[in-house]
């Protein structure tokens, strides 16, 4: 039998999953065939997750998330309790707006005068966003921070840090391609800028780290097998775009069931 009783799921909607059916809460863009509920499955675990889309580390921490359709969340670590055993972390990508940025430029490519673009846009006044020292050191600040407000509330918890899986890979990509050469080379720094963020978080908190962005170098965009959902440009869809699909959310369910199995806690 498992030693872990009591899984929580924090983080955004790489967390999440959606457009991975079947839905488990339509306001959270919540799948219950994400990574976290394939885990709990494999491990006959009790499973309370909390991923939003849409959530960055400050909605985890200490800030109520207010959806698009008008919805609020309480910061998800409210939810963590001194009985949970294990808790997953993946957020940080809406810090850097990763996400919103790839929907907008796969947009303004597709119908440049939709009223999504117009959308999008409201939340990138000064354009997509280039990555700096200072937002990395952000997103690794948050990710720590949330580390420690687990252990303060499940002090015997094992917690690990999944990152983002790879969308952009480098290589040739099949035509069409959804981001011109300038927005692609852009994402690539963004998605490097998730990478460190999640290493240097590891390092200063203990925490343990799942690369799923070095698990799935192979299953990006435009690959034999991808990972990732293809631009949907239908309105009802568009939200999972470029985020992690089936395939992708089983990679990371038994990777994790391994380092699990295989590996010890870096904090006792």
């Amino acid at each position: 039998m498992s030693k872990y009783r009591k899984i929580v799921a924090l983080g955004s909607s790489f967390a999440a999953g959606p457009g991975i059916e079947p839905v488990e809460d339509a306001n959270a863009m919540r799948s219950s065939r994400n990574y976290a509920h394939l885990l709990a499955d494999r491990l006959g675990a009790n499973l309370v997750d909390l991923s939003v889309s849409g959530a960055t580390t400050a909605t985890i921490l200490d800030t109520p998330q207010l959806t698009m359709a008008g919805v609020e969340f309480p910061p998800q670590i409210d939810g963590v309790h001194a009985d949970t055993d294990l808790v997953t972390v993946t957020a940080g990508g809406n810090d850097l707006q990763f996400a919103g940025s790839m929907l907008y430029a796969a947009w303004s490519r597709f119908q440049p005068g939709s009223p999504m673009v117009t959308m999008l846009s409201q939340g990138l006044p000064a354009g997509i966003p280039e990555p700096t020292e200072q937002s990395i050191d952000a997103v690794a600040h948050g990710l720590a921070k949330i580390v420690n407000e687990v252990r303060a509330r499940a002090r015997h918890a094992r917690i690990v840090l999944v990152d983002y899986l790879t969308v952009i890979d480098g290589q040739d990509h099949p035509q069409p391609w959804p981001f011109s050469p300038a927005d692609t080379a852009t994402f690539l720094r963004i998605q490097e800028a998730l990478v460190r963020g999640y290493e240097i978080a590891a390092d200063r908190s203990g925490a343990e780290l799942l690369q799923a962005s070095k698990l799935s170098v192979d299953h990006g965009l435009g690959s034999a097998e991808p990972w990732i959902f293809d631009f949907q440009p239908a309105l009802e869809k568009t939200g999972s775009s470029f985020h992690p699909n089936g395939a992708g959310m089983s990679a990371i369910a038994a990777a994790l069931a391994q380092q699990l199995a295989h590996a010890t806690s870096f904090h006792g």
